[in-house]
């Protein structure tokens, strides 16, 4: 599919939140689209009717949701976990990774809390934490060079500044955790759905995702990678009756499964499985790529138009460096400024004091006209 032949508005439909709002915050919470809603509710109207009848039919639909989130990541279906959400995945990674004293994890900060937080508790373990300040939001692989203590054992970063919108180059960190023989842990909540991700390519060790934002998914459900070859750096710091081979058989046999599985103890998400895969499978319709294309392509829109107005933006011209998030620093008081927007059915984020826009591909230059005239009219 050629990025010049796509339709993007005849998606706006199955997004009802266009008939009320521009909504240009799907680095926080995403509107679902039809799809999503009507497969969670398809699911629990055969739940009502069935009960678990079609449990086994569940089963199926699980693996051919890991399969597609595979496919996002270039990974295998065997290195994929079911979640609550990004921060389930991490603590995971953080209390299972089989540390020895006074080994150094680096943490790039400010960061959001859910990659700051898992780690800071392991300090109680003897674990070191090295914090690596970002500049501006920037973390490059030359800082981390200049920060690496000799004891690193792992790297762990955010794709995507959440602030600031600034796009790790996971490619240069990954191939320079590789050389060193650290681990390499990424949260790519940000990035995925919007950036084309290959956990291969960069090398990545562990990633931790919920489908919420950009993936326009369910709340409550994410998904963790563990690459192959990693898997036995993790001890499963809770198990339960899924985390053996033979699940199905009741009789106590304490085997642990040999893959990512093991990190789901017990009864899935299915619901919010069900909701993930229609999700899933609209962003591919779309394809990955034509999505990055249409929201750069958006963004270069608000980017002169806010230039234009005499804003200050935060905006990264090296592709390697952008993300879905574009932020500017609004003119008088910040709330009082994203108050207005919201009294207008703008829906952005106000972020330190400055306001973050992050359209998705079934956004369009209406929807920018509506924004700009608003603020013009302030």
């Amino acid at each position: 599919m050629k990025y010049e032949k796509v339709n993007f508005d005849k998606y706006r439909d199955l997004f009802p939140i266009n008939n009320k709002y521009v909504f240009f915050n799907h680095a926080a919470i995403s509107p679902v689209s039809l799809n999503v809603s009507k497969a969670v509710s398809d699911f629990y109207t055969k739940n009502s009717e069935h009960a678990s009848n079609h449990y086994f039919q569940w089963l199926s639909k699980v693996e051919d949701t890991k399969k597609n989130i595979s496919k996002f990541l270039n990974a295998s279906n065997n290195e994929i976990a079911f979640t609550q959400n990004t921060s389930h995945g991490l603590s995971i990674i953080a209390s299972g990774f089989l540390w020895k004293p006074d080994d150094v994890v680096m943490v790039p900060v400010p960061d959001f809390p859910s990659n700051i937080y898992p780690w800071m508790h392991l300090e109680s373990k003897g674990v070191n934490i090295k914090y690596v300040n970002r500049i501006k939001g920037r973390i490059d692989i030359d800082i981390l060079k200049k920060e690496l203590h000799p004891k690193t054992k792992m790297i762990t970063l955010s794709s995507v500044d959440y602030s600031t919108g600034y796009m790790a180059d996971l490619d240069s960190i990954g191939s320079f955790c590789k050389e060193k023989g650290i681990f390499f842990c990424v949260d790519a909540i940000q990035s995925l759905g919007v950036i084309p991700m290959d956990v291969k390519k960069f090398n990545i060790d562990f990633l931790s995702a919920a489908s919420h934002k950009w993936l326009m998914g369910p709340l409550g459900i994410g998904f963790l990678y563990v690459s192959e070859k990693s898997l036995p750096m993790i001890k499963p710091p809770i198990v339960g009756w899924k985390s053996v081979e033979d699940e199905e058989n009741f009789n106590i046999d304490f085997k642990l499964k040999k893959n990512a599985a093991i990190f789901e103890p017990g009864t899935l998400n299915f619901p919010g499985i069900f909701g993930l895969d229609a999700a899933l499978k609209l962003l591919d319709e779309v394809t990955p790529c034509n999505v990055r294309k249409k929201i750069f392509s958006l963004q270069n829109i608000l980017f002169d138009e806010l230039k234009s107005r005499k804003f200050e933006t935060n905006f990264y011209k090296k592709q390697k460096n952008r993300s879905g998030i574009l932020t500017f620093t609004p003119k008088g008081n910040p709330s009082d400024f994203f108050t207005y927007l919201l009294q207008n059915n703008i829906i952005v984020s106000l972020r330190n004091d400055k306001i973050r826009l992050a359209p998705h591909f079934y956004n369009n230059e209406k929807d920018i006209k509506i924004f700009l005239k608003t603020i013009d009219n302030r």
